[in-house]
C-alpha cells in the first residue's frame, strides 16, 4: 500500500479572520456599526468590525474578542453568517473569513479599540463602499436579519428589555423599510403562542393612551410566521 507522507510545505499558508455584521435601530434607521481603519491596507477606509483568529482560540473566541478590542462593545449574541474566500479578497495574503451576525437595541456610541481609528453607527442606507468586500457582508447580513425577522423572535432582539408592541413594530418596519398595519401586527404578534410574554404594566412614554408593556417570550420560531410586505 502507498503511504502518503503529508507536508505542511506543500500547501502555501493562509489566515483566518473573523468579520462582525452589528445592527441596531437608532432614530427609527437600521444602523450597522463600523470602524474606520487605523492600518495598512484600506488606511481611513470604513470597514466591519474585525480581525485575525489567533492559533489558541475558536472563531467563536475570535468574534467575541474583536467585537470587544475594536468597539468596546460586550455581552451580545454572535451568530454565524457564512465563510468568505475568495482568492483575492485581500491584498495582504490569502485570507478566509467567518462573519458573524450581532442584533441588539439601541446601543451607546462605540469606542474605536487599538486597530481602529473610530467607530460609528452608520445607517444601513447610506453605506456605500467598504473595505475589502465588506459590502457584500454587510449585504448579506442584512438580508439574514430581514429574513429571520419573518419566521424567527429575532426581532425582539432590537427591543429593550421591557417594550410595547408599537415599539416592536417599528423594528419591523426599520428593518424591512415597510409600512404595517397597526391592527394587524397587533393581532398577528400577540397571536403567535410564545413570541410576547406580558408583564402586566404599562407606559404612555410614546405620548399617547397607556400600552401594555411585553418582554420576550419563550419561542423562538413563530408559528404562524410574520409575512414581510407592506400593510402585511
Amino acid at each position: 500500500m502507498l503511504c502518503v507522507v503529508y507536508s505542511p510545505s506543500d500547501f502555501p499558508p493562509f489566515a483566518v479572520t473573523v468579520d462582525l455584521v452589528v445592527l441596531t435601530v437608532r432614530a427609527d434607521a437600521l444602523c450597522a456599526l463600523l470602524v474606520r481603519r487605523g492600518e495598512a491596507p484600506f488606511r481611513g477606509r470604513w470597514a466591519l468590525p474585525g480581525g485575525f483568529v489567533q492559533v489558541t482560540e475558536s472563531v467563536d473566541a475570535a468574534a467575541a474578542r474583536e467585537l470587544v478590542e475594536e468597539t468596546g462593545v460586550s455581552g451580545l449574541h454572535l451568530e454565524q453568517l457564512g465563510t468568505y474566500g475568495e482568492p483575492r479578497r485581500d491584498p495582504r495574503m490569502r485570507v478566509v473569513s467567518v462573519a458573524y451576525l450581532a442584533l441588539a437595541p439601541d446601543l451607546p456610541v462605540p469606542v474605536a479599540g487599538t486597530d481602529a481609528a473610530a467607530a460609528s453607527w452608520v445607517p444601513v442606507a447610506e453605506v456605500s463602499s467598504l473595505a475589502f468586500d465588506h459590502s457584500v457582508i454587510l449585504g448579506d447580513g442584512v438580508e439574514r436579519a430581514r429574513a429571520k425577522l419573518e419566521y424567527t423572535s429575532l426581532g425582539t432582539e432590537f427591543c429593550p428589555a421591557e417594550f410595547t408592541v408599537a415599539e416592536l413594530r417599528r423594528v419591523y418596519e426599520v428593518v424591512w423599510g415597510v409600512s404595517l398595519d397597526a391592527r394587524n401586527f397587533h393581532r398577528k404578534v400577540t397571536g403567535v403562542e410564545g413570541l410576547l410574554e406580558a408583564t402586566g404594566r404599562s407606559t404612555s412614554r410614546d405620548g399617547g393612551r397607556p400600552a401594555a408593556l411585553y418582554r420576550r417570550g419563550a419561542a423562538s420560531v413563530l408559528h404562524p410566521p410574520l409575512v414581510r410586505g407592506v400593510g402585511a
